[in-house]
């Protein structure tokens, strides 16, 4: 509930017109210089974050759903660079989704309100499924796994990034492996993402009003060192979801 009502809050107070993401940022070591229009350049490490999650597969010609897609700024970014024949980006906020419609205009990208853990939209309908940085605050996380391999045609992928507390890795590992898919890939970016939060923050902090500044340090230091003390493990992975994992993890959910 505290998730809920926070997030519409942030798109109502707390953002501008050019808070298009609400993710943390990425950066490598060598930096990853990717190719950014002009446009794009102010946003290069939370850009760079979803790149990864994203090109973990060949989305050129695919249906994508974002779930929990926030300001829209990576729904526009893989729309104009990855080569979708469409996209969708769900969101439970009704304020952060009137500002995705005000701002981001592509042919094949529309938004559609609507809860992770019950997606409003029919069996196998989408290539991939891509989840950055939220289901942390999905009240019932294995029930959104169920939801994304239902929506998922077989052979689609589920792209995932998201961060948990030290004391809820277990409980999350064990969630993961019981999902409804194939894991296919799996990695821990504590490093490249505290790198971005290092550079993303001065970005920020010029960026945006004083009170808007003095609240984002407290929380991107808060994070940054949790990151730094691997107090949080932020990880990427990719999931496939095929006939055999989908039915084998049913059967376990059932019993």
């Amino acid at each position: 509930m505290f998730n809920r009502y926070w997030y519409r809050l942030n798109s109502r107070f707390f953002s501008t017109d050019d808070t298009v993401f609400m993710n943390w940022g990425y950066e490598e070591d060598p930096p990853m210089a990717l190719p950014l229009s002009e446009s794009d350049e102010p946003h290069r490490y939370s850009i760079q974050l979803y790149h990864s999650v994203a090109t973990q597969v060949d989305l050129t010609g695919k249906r994508v759903l974002e779930v929990s897609c926030g300001h829209g700024g990576g729904a526009s970014y893989v729309m104009r660079t990855l080569g979708p024949a469409s996209y969708t980006g769900l969101d439970l906020n009704p304020v952060g989704l009137d500002f995705c419609r005000r701002k981001h205009h592509l042919p094949g990208l529309d938004f559609v309100e609507g809860n992770a853990e019950d997606l409003p939209f029919p069996d196998q309908s989408f290539d991939a499924v891509i989840n950055i940085e939220a289901s942390h605050c999905y009240p019932r996380f294995p029930r959104f796994l169920e939801e994304v391999a239902r929506v998922l045609r077989p052979g689609g992928h589920l792209l995932y990034a998201d961060a948990r507390r030290r004391r809820e890795l277990a409980k999350w590992e064990a969630e993961l492996h019981d999902a409804p898919m194939r894991l296919v890939a799996e990695r821990v970016i504590n490093e490249q993402v505290a790198r971005g939060v290092e550079r993303l923050y001065p970005v920020t902090l010029f960026k945006q009003a004083r009170f808007q500044a003095m609240f984002g340090f407290a929380i991107w230091m808060t994070l940054y060192r949790r990151l730094l003390n691997d107090d949080v493990s932020y990880r990427i992975y990719c999931f496939a979801r095929d006939e055999a994992s989908h039915t084998e993890a049913r059967g376990r959910i059932s019993r």
